[in-house]
């Protein structure tokens, strides 16, 4: 399987940015990679992408030359599965709110003795082609990535205990999820959704783990960086609408 860049490049301490890709399009996929991002995430939670373009998209990811990571809509092992032998080489999973939810995740991508991943010659192992079954199993083990989400006050609550679990390489929060937790639905700049943010930030900084969340656009980038946010993520169709906005203020007030 190919080298799990990103995986390394976290373990170094580095900065790394994917594109959060929702919509149902290879061709998306190709050129979120070609145009310098570091991964591809492909959205499965709330974007209306089947499991035959996921695979397309997948494999567009690999021809531009970037790894593909894939959120999964459910916690369930055997739709983690399909995703990992498609060569997703990262699982990111919503909604892991307990330290069992948060194994069972890690179980679901590993196989053993990390977890319980069920084993074929797929995709993923170059069909059993560019080498054998049993040289692929420890190379999975090592390169596939685990990523859970923290959005919701009973996750934050946990934070401490999910820090212990092995072989989860980032926490991600997710803001939207977490300011509805809180009673303050779609208000993530509110001060307290923004304090809780930062509170977990710390936390996992100070457990010598990786913290992830979506990015709304470079300065906010840059502001996650500077709280040590390693795994960042805007959103392909949020750039496209900043993109266009800006491009059409411009033209129509210099054509005016």
């Amino acid at each position: 399987m190919r080298k799990n860049t990103i995986k390394e490049r976290l373990a170094r301490g580095e900065t790394v940015f994917g594109c959060f890709v929702n919509l149902p399009s290879p061709d998306l996929a190709e050129i979120s990679g070609l145009v310098g991002f570091d991964f591809i995430l492909i959205d499965c939670e709330h974007g209306p992408i089947d499991f035959t373009t996921m695979t397309h998209m997948v494999r567009a990811a690999d021809a531009a030359g970037v790894p593909a990571l894939l959120r999964s809509p459910q916690n369930v092992a055997q739709v983690i599965l399909r995703y990992l032998d498609a060569g997703a080489v990262g699982i990111q999973v919503p909604q892991t709110n307990t330290r069992a939810e948060v194994e069972a995740a890690v179980r679901a991508v590993k196989y053993q003795p990390h977890g319980m991943r069920g084993l074929a010659a797929v995709r993923a192992a170059g069909y059993g082609v560019t080498q054998t079954v049993p040289e692929y199993v420890p190379e999975a083990n090592r390169e596939t990535m685990v990523i859970v989400q923290i959005e919701s006050m009973e996750a934050v609550k946990n934070l401490p205990d999910l820090l212990t679990v092995p072989e989860v390489d980032v926490f991600f929060l997710g803001p939207t999820d977490l300011s509805h937790s809180m009673g303050l639905p779609g208000q993530v700049n509110h001060p307290d959704v923004l304090a809780v943010m930062a509170h977990c930030f710390a936390q996992i900084r100070a457990a010598g783990k990786v913290s992830g969340t979506i990015a709304i656009d470079s300065a906010h980038a840059r502001r996650l960086m500077d709280q040590g946010v390693q795994y960042i993520v805007p959103g392909a169709g949020r750039l496209f609408v900043a993109a266009c906005r800006e491009f059409l203020g411009t033209v129509r007030a210099a054509s005016q």
